[in-house]
């Protein structure tokens, strides 16, 4: 007897039979298993698209802008006295003055101051407003249900507003 077995227990001759499985004493139905294997798949659908529309229009604006500019002034003052080499030309505070010299003939050649011309820097300030235009664009975006689409799927579909321009 081998210990398997329990004591008392008369040996039987285990023989299997298709569909059945004998124990000790009785026959067992076996039951074929089954088992489900999925397989993962994707694909792509559409669920919307998106139109957007640029548009371009003009707006006025005021531009305003300090101008700044200098004229100058121009005073002509006689002098008449006679210089033994020319004047150098020099400043006085915002005043630059330019020597003019003529030579005059004598018996002896001298030089004679005979004007000076004095020129002064004025600045000026002017605000200015000049109209302007300028062109700005906006936006619009619409969500669209696959079945408002007009082009096929993965077709971008858009349109330029601009004057002139072609996509």
């Amino acid at each position: 007897m081998s210990p398997e077995q329990g004591a008392g227990v008369p040996d039987v001759e285990l023989a299997p039979t298709p569909g059945s499985l004998p124990i000790i004493g009785r026959t067992e139905e076996v039951i074929p298993l089954a088992e489900e294997v999925l397989h993962l798949g994707k694909r792509t659908a559409e669920t919307g698209r998106v139109r957007v529309s640029l548009s371009t229009e003009t707006v006025e604006e005021t531009l305003r802008e300090t101008l700044r500019s200098q004229r100058t002034e121009i005073r002509r003052v006689p002098v008449g006295c006679e210089v033994g080499e020319v004047p150098a030309t020099r400043q006085d505070g915002d005043v630059t003055i330019v020597p003019v010299v003529e030579e005059v003939l004598v018996v002896v050649r001298r030089l004679v101051l005979k004007e000076e011309i004095r020129l002064r820097l004025i600045d000026s300030e002017d605000s200015v407003e000049t109209p302007a235009q300028r062109r700005v664009q906006r936006a619009t975006v619409e969500r669209l249900a696959p079945e408002q689409a007009s082009s096929p799927a993965g077709v971008v579909e858009w349109t330029d507003n601009r004057k002139g321009s072609q996509p």
